[in-house]
């Protein structure tokens, strides 16, 4: 998810340290308690359960987007719906 915004500091524990990220369209705020490197506008991080974990040089973010869409376009419809009953 690409950076859109960057809260806090990464030297003040006290502050909140959230950073604003999209990814096609859809902006979500995570926290950035546990990313290794802290992010600057535009940079891309790696998101799991509301935490920036990774972050990634462009060249590798779009590269691993491009992959997760190939991976996407060869499953079955009923997998890709949010309302499969789990």
């Amino acid at each position: 998810m690409r950076v859109e915004q960057v809260e806090g500091s990464p030297d003040d524990f006290t502050s909140e340290q959230l950073a604003t990220v999209n990814m096609d369209g859809i902006s979500r705020k995570v926290r950035l308690d546990v990313v290794d490197r802290w992010p600057e506008v535009g940079d891309y991080v790696i998101v799991h359960a509301g935490f920036a974990i990774h972050s990634l040089v462009e060249e590798e973010a779009k590269r691993n987007i491009e992959l997760i869409r190939e991976l996407a376009s060869h499953m079955p419809e009923e997998l890709l719906r949010s309302d499969n009953g789990s």
